[in-house]
């Protein structure tokens, strides 16, 4: 019963509210998303953390960025382990009230989300070895193996060599000879290098509570006059700067005209690259293909935001051999 002037008049309200206050109510909650956030972030590092690593995949940053920031911000974080671990990672106060993080079994590649569960679950008194482990939590040689492959072992082992060697022997159970049990010598297996270690845990969780892989090169490119990402903070603006890291994103926003974004993470924090699209269209071969890569370019630093503008690109990445480096990439 309404004029069609009325309600054209009244059409025109509600078509100028969605163009100005639809967008102005996702920037309210936005903020207060941002603000609540950071809150936390700020005053239960360990908690907000420990959440965002049970909610992945998810958001802009894989859990090694998330632990590595957790770490710089004075979070204790414990490995994946048999006797302490749960199926998802939580947070707790040690005895010196420092905010603690313990990775949780859903870390672990392979493993089952129910051999997950039946570990803290049959977990009454401490494992007492691999046979104790594998008979009071079900778990077959395919899950004690991932176990052993991955550090969860280490409180019933030496080393994890070991670990998975004491992982193969074990047999599932038959009802004759149920209580069956042989006690083999200890084999001489030698104890695995540092890198051999690093590179097993982001083969089995995609990151490492060990020395940073870039830390493990850093006499190599120090060398050549590449310093680690903090010694940029002392470099002058406009300065000639060299850096290398592992790439964790690339962004090529529709609206940049063809400028691509690029964040490099060592083992002193992220390092935020701009390439040019004519520096782009030269080194594109290292700038889309590279896991480890080296930036030569200028430093700019502006509203205390440092970022290197590149002049040219080097891939590196064979120098990680079998190290998987995964980045986001948005375009």
């Amino acid at each position: 019963g309404y004029s069609n002037e009325f309600s054209e008049r009244i059409f025109k309200q509600i078509k100028g509210f969605g163009d100005y206050g639809f967008p102005e109510s996702h920037a309210v909650s936005f903020a207060l998303l941002a603000y609540v956030s950071s809150w936390l972030k700020c005053h239960y590092p360990a908690e907000f953390t420990a959440a965002l690593l049970n909610s992945l995949p998810m958001g802009f940053y894989g859990p090694y960025q998330l632990i590595q920031d957790a770490q710089r911000h004075g979070v204790k974080v414990l490995a994946v382990d048999v006797q302490y671990s749960q199926a998802y990672s939580f947070s707790y106060r040690d005895e010196h009230e420092t905010p603690c993080i313990r990775l949780g079994f859903d870390r672990v590649k392979g493993l089952s989300a129910s051999a997950a569960q039946r570990i803290p679950q049959s977990r009454h008194s401490p494992f007492l070895s691999h046979e104790d482990l594998a008979e009071r939590a079900q778990l077959d040689r395919d899950s004690m193996e991932i176990l052993g492959h991955c550090g969860a072992l280490s409180n019933l082992a030496r080393h994890r060599h070991l670990a998975i060697w004491n992982a193969a022997g074990i047999e599932t159970p038959l009802p004759l000879f149920n209580s069956l049990r042989f006690n083999d010598a200890e084999p001489l297996l030698r104890t695995p290098h540092e890198g051999e270690e690093i590179l097993a845990d982001f083969q089995t969780q995609k990151l490492t509570l060990k020395r940073h892989p870039l830390a493990l090169l850093r006499a190599r490119f120090a060398a050549k006059g590449i310093y680690p990402s903090a010694q940029l903070k002392e470099a002058k603006n406009g300065s000639a700067v060299s850096v290398v890291g592992m790439v964790t994103s690339r962004q090529r926003p529709g609206t940049a005209s063809g400028v691509m974004f690029i964040s490099l993470e060592d083992e002193d924090g992220t390092i935020n690259v701009i390439v040019w699209p004519k520096v782009l269209e030269r080194f594109q071969k290292a700038l889309i293909g590279s896991r480890l890569i080296e930036i030569r370019g200028k430093l700019q630093r502006e509203n205390g935001v440092t970022h290197v503008i590149a002049n040219s690109a080097h891939n590196h990445s064979e120098l990680l051999g079998r190290l998987t480096v995964k980045s986001r990439n948005f375009h």
